[in-house]
């Protein structure tokens, strides 16, 4: 079993940023966490990259392995992406990596 972080890098526009973090911390993150694909998660703001355009935060979704993360992309991902993008259309630029787990301590 293969342990995965799939890590969610998100700029966001000042003028809707409070709105994002509290709408990421009420709405969005209990969503992807209920769909039972992911073990935890952090919510992180990267320091030192903030600027006028926005505010930049990293979200990391610890996956116990590859297949549960294959129903996640394939069964979920489209719905969540989606609906973030209703809700902040224009407003931000987003990225996503997924990180095999080497080690950890």
């Amino acid at each position: 079993m293969t342990a995965l972080i799939y890590n969610v890098t998100v700029k966001i526009s000042p003028d809707v940023h409070e709105d994002w973090v509290n709408w990421m911390l009420d709405i969005h993150i209990p969503e992807v966490m209920a769909t039972a694909c992911f073990s935890a998660f952090r919510f992180l703001h990267l320091e030192g990259y903030d600027d006028g355009e926005g505010f930049t935060y990293a979200i990391q979704y610890s996956c116990p392995s590859r297949a549960l993360f294959e129903i996640y992309l394939a069964e979920h991902a489209p719905l969540m992406q989606q609906k973030h993008k209703e809700v902040f259309e224009g407003k931000f630029v987003a990225f996503r990596t997924i990180l095999r787990m080497i080690g950890e301590g």
